[in-house]
């Protein structure tokens, strides 16, 4: 007996199928590996940077304790926190050095000069933006800044 048309046709079709499965297959297992080598290196950069340790538990070990070193001296608040815009005088800052730049201020007196110091004016940030300087380390510093522009 002859073989059908019908069967013709699928003869002819089983091997593209077959490859076609084939590469089917091999696709999936490859984004298998892809996703699984994704999800690891996504695990790693979310990890943690540390761990978190209460009081009170075994990994908490001895607390640490911090001494007061005491108030910083007027160069000290100068050069880590004021130098930064009074040394350039930057945003209209009087810089240190410029008797000039200091003249108008004195005039106001002292206490007020203290006063925006701590307070802010015009372009001056509260403190400078130096949030754990006491009022007194800012007295200090300014006149630190007065006495190295006379």
């Amino acid at each position: 007996m002859l073989p059908s048309r019908e069967d013709s046709t699928v003869s002819q079709l089983k091997r593209p199928v077959s490859l076609l499965c084939a590469a089917l297959a091999g696709l999936l297992i490859s984004t298998a590996a892809t996703t699984a080598d994704l999800t690891e290196a996504m695990r790693e950069r979310l990890k943690p940077a540390g761990e978190l340790c209460m009081a009170g538990e075994d990994c908490a070990g001895a607390p640490v304790v911090v001494a007061a070193s005491g108030p910083r001296s007027g160069e000290e608040v100068y050069t880590s926190k004021c130098a930064t815009c009074h040394a350039t005088g930057l945003s209209g800052a009087p810089k240190i050095g410029a008797p000039a730049d200091w003249t108008a201020r004195l005039d106001q007196g002292l206490e007020v000069l203290y006063t925006h110091a701590i307070e802010g004016i015009n372009a001056m940030p509260a403190k400078g933006l130096c949030m754990d300087c006491s009022d007194e380390e800012i007295k200090a510093s300014v006149d630190y800044m007065l006495d190295n522009s006379k």
